[in-house]
């Protein structure tokens, strides 16, 4: 046979594209509409990531403001006492008539950061130290329950284990002792980030409140054995010595 033409071959060449292409043109006519689902898809999907990071970030950003300004009013100073028989002189600007003024406005900060942005750091944070605001007032139900929030929302990260203490904590203040020892065992034993040695001085001072001098003795103890270089050993020696005597 002779060679093929360039002529043929070229031919054939522009067959195929031209087969090519008109199967590509059926098949975008037979799915268009799919296809069109697919793109807008994609395009919804690129959009929505951009809105979703932009949001995010203006979230973290407001939620840190309130978040700095409830920390503010946390610390602000406490008005001088008036000196009697002097003239009334006006509070100076930024503080408060006494502490519970101060924690009572502080609490209303923090709660704020808290329900409006329930999910971001600072709204976690936030709802920590109003608990902590709770508790510092007295309100041990309220601090338990806003501890807990915290704990559901923060899981085993460090503010939930602090919440877990904080829990233990107000249980013990409120003279559930059975509850916060509990508590404090169980977080001595698998708190990964919180210092066992200082779970277990406030495990040892739970047992001694309840009235559980050898579990506390006991407990005390450990810290000074376990942990001779810890900052609590010294109370615990302390406390040993003490139910000792």
């Amino acid at each position: 046979f002779e060679p093929m033409k360039r002529t043929e071959r070229h031919h054939l060449k522009e067959n195929a594209v031209a087969s090519t292409v008109a199967r590509a043109t059926e098949y975008y006519e037979h799915h268009a509409r799919a296809v069109q689902i697919v793109a807008i898809a994609a395009a919804v999907t690129v959009l929505a990531a951009a809105g979703f990071t932009a949001w995010r970030s203006r979230v973290n950003s407001r939620s840190a403001e309130m978040l700095a300004d409830a920390m503010t009013v946390a610390q602000a100073q406490i008005a001088p006492p008036t000196v009697p028989g002097a003239p009334p002189t006006p509070a100076p600007a930024g503080t408060f008539p006494s502490a519970q003024a101060r924690e009572e406005a502080a609490l209303a900060r923090f709660v704020a950061v808290a329900n409006e942005y329930p999910s971001s750091p600072a709204g976690i944070a936030a709802r920590y130290r109003a608990a902590a605001l709770l508790a510092s007032l007295g309100r041990y139900g309220e601090a338990v329950q806003r501890y807990q929030e915290v704990v559901d929302r923060a899981g085993t990260s460090i503010y939930g284990e602090m919440a877990r203490l904080g829990i233990a904590d107000a249980d013990a203040a409120a003279g559930k002792y059975d509850q916060a020892i509990a508590a404090y065992r169980k977080l001595s034993q698998d708190a990964a980030t919180l210092p066992v040695d200082g779970v277990l001085m406030q495990l040892g001072r739970a047992y001694q409140a309840a009235g559980k001098t050898a579990d506390a003795r006991q407990t005390f103890k450990q810290i000074v054995e376990e942990f001779p270089a810890s900052p609590y050993a010294g109370d615990a020696q302390q406390a040993m010595d003490q139910l000792k005597g």
